[in-house]
Parts: structure tokens; C-alpha cells; sequence
């Protein structure tokens, strides 16, 4: 994730003089964080995004829930946490973010849901510090498994207790070979609807303004991670489209949101933009889409979502050789 920049602007200075505003300064950076920025103005478009999705979706308790799981888990992490360089960056505050839009748009609106947000937001900033110690051996960040982790729990839980119900999970049901229902590659595929519904469903719905803020948002903060935003959604949709994946999943965005993480992960965040980077994440995206398949068919019999969890697996994988394949790595 990236680090907090150092500037002078009267913004920064309204947050230097004022700990609300710091508070909504570093709440606008932890949704930012989503996609690897670190900045108030791209976190301010990203909320937009999610209001208009989920107002236009007809789940308006999705960018709530995103609002305050983003706002407990920065709360929780000024309170809770030393680590004042991490904290100010937003990096406590991304995978409440996800959480807050992951339960609502899965699980049926009620007290106890809103109160499983409020917990499991708090849990992100746990995990996210267990993870972070677990891994530092690797030397590969935690990404969004504090997020994935969390949610799994609590939608696994859901098939147990009848105060927290399901709304939207899948249906569990034993792997099967598909059968494409497709004559021709591109039958029933619109390519803008899934190039941007692509980036918007990163917070679990699709959108195609929301996808186009997005990644107004993104160059806002890095021209490089809104073009490799775009080249993993795109890339992702002609791979899931030369593979036969179901087209409804491939239009509503369902084969590219982890790509387009992966692809802002690998191309600009943790890698310096080069030709061999640009190679190794065309790598890492396309595997991607195959990670999402194989997580799809391992998870379908528990009735739960992949969420983000194939971007992690792949990630980690790419990130782990980093220093050793791409001497453009940034350390």
C-alpha cells in the first residue's frame, strides 16, 4: 500500500490543526486503500462511486456500511494502534471498507448484521496486525486477507445462527464440470459493461459510472495505477472470454475486480512501471482469472463468496520472488 504523501497544501494544513478533520482525512485514505493510494481527494471519489452504485444497485446499505466499516476500524486503529506513519496512511481503515460493503450485499439487513459490521470491522484491524507479523518473514504485505478472512467467518456463521440471515450468498452446490453455452467467443459479452464493471465490483457491485470514477480516482493519486487498473480489467475479461467463462459473471464484472488489484498491486505499487513489470503482471493477471476459477469450484459446496482472496493467493505468489525476477521492485 502506498505511503502517506508529504505536502503542503491548506488541506494539510486544516488537518494538522484539527484532529476531526484528521480523522476524516485518514477515514477518505483507508478507502483509498482499496486500490493502493494513499489520498483524501481519491478516497472522497471513491465514496461517490459507492453511493452511486449502491443507490443505482438498489443496496444503499452497501456504501453506508462501506462508510462505517471504514470509519470503526480507523477508530479502532487511533486508539488501539503506535504505528502512527501506517495509521495516518489508511492502512487500518481499507479492510473494514470492504467488509462494510461485503456483509450487506450478502447477508439481509437487520441490528444484528449492522452489529456483525461493527465487530468485524473491528477484527480487520486485528487481523490485519497478526497477518502483517506473519508475514514479515516473506516480506509481502497483508493485503486484503484481513477483509476475506473476517467475512468468511461471518457468512459461514450465518448457516448457524437464524438472527443472522443470508440474503445474496451462493448457493452450495458439489463442483461439476461446465458446459459452455456459447457458440462464439465473444456471444452475449458487452465489453464496456464488463471492463468497468470490472473495476466497480472491487467493492462488490457493478456499475459502469462507479467503474469510470474509480479509476478517475486512481489517477488522481498515480496515472500508473489507473492504467493498470484498466489493463487488468481488461485483460482479465478477454482471458475469462477466451476460456468460455460464463458470460453473465464476465459482464457483471465477477472475472476481473481481483485482476484489477493484482494488476495495480504488481504494475505500480510494489514494482517501479517497466517493460519485464509490465510482463510480470500480464503474468499475474492472467493467472488471476484462473486462481478465480479454481476458488470458485473450491468454495461453491460452503455457499460462500470468493470476495478478493484469488488477488491475495496470486499476489502473494508474485511478490514473494519479487526482489529476485524484477530488479525494478520497490523495497
Amino acid at each position: 500500500m502506498s505511503a502517506i504523501p508529504v505536502n503542503d497544501s491548506a488541506w494539510a494544513k486544516l488537518v494538522k490543526s484539527n484532529i476531526f478533520i484528521e480523522f476524516i482525512d485518514t477515514t477518505l485514505r483507508g478507502c483509498s486503500q482499496v486500490m493502493f493510494q494513499s489520498n483524501p481527494l481519491t478516497g472522497l471519489l471513491f465514496f461517490v462511486a459507492i453511493f452511486i452504485g449502491a443507490y443505482t444497485e438498489g443496496i444503499p446499505a452497501v456504501a453506508f456500511g462501506c462508510l462505517l466499516g471504514t470509519a470503526i476500524s480507523t477508530f479502532v486503529a487511533y486508539v488501539g494502534i503506535d504505528d502512527r506513519k501506517s495509521l495516518r496512511a489508511g492502512l487500518f481503515g481499507y479492510n473494514g471498507c470492504l467488509l462494510g460493503a461485503a456483509l450487506p450485499t450478502f447477508l439481509a439487513t437487520s441490528p444484528v448484521m449492522w452489529a456483525c459490521l461493527v465487530l468485524g470491522s473491528i477484527v480487520t484491524v486485528i487481523a490485519t496486525i497478526s497477518l502483517a507479523d506473519f508475514l514479515k518473514n516473506w516480506k509481502v504485505a497483508a493485503l486484503t486477507a484481513p477483509f476475506v478472512l473476517t467475512t468468511w467467518v461471518i457468512l459461514l456463521a450465518s448457516y448457524s445462527f437464524s438472527g443472522v440471515m443470508g440474503a445474496h450468498l451462493p448457493a452450495p452446490a458439489l463442483p461439476h464440470e461446465f458446459v459452455p453455452t456459447v457458440n462464439s467467443v465473444f456471444d452475449s459479452i458487452s465489453m464496456l459493461d464488463a471492463m468497468f464493471n470490472g473495476v466497480s465490483q472491487v467493492f462488490l457491485f457493478s456499475s459502469i459510472i462507479g467503474g469510470i470514477i474509480f479509476l478517475i480516482g486512481l489517477a488522481v493519486e498515480s496515472i500508473w495505477a489507473a492504467v493498470f487498473g484498466l489493463v487488468g480489467t481488461l485483460l482479465a475479461l478477454l482471458t475469462s472470454v477466451v476460456l468460455f467463462a460464463d458470460p453473465g459473471s464476465i459482464n457483471i464484472g465477477l472475472y476481473s475486480f481481483s485482476a484489477v488489484l493484482t494488476a495495480i498491486a504488481l504494475g505500480s505499487t510494489f514494482n517501479k512501471p517497466s517493460w519485464k513489470v509490465f510482463i510480470y503482471t500480464i503474468v499475474g493477471v492472467i493467472f488471476t482469472v484462473f486462481v478465480q476459477g479454481a476458488l470458485d469450484t473450491t468454495l461453491a459446496p460452503l455457499g460462500i463468496p470468493t470476495l478478493t482472496m484469488p488477488f491475495v493467493l496470486t499476489s502473494w505468489l508474485f511478490l514473494v520472488p519479487n526482489k529476485d525476477i524484477v530488479p525494478e521492485h520497490r523495497k
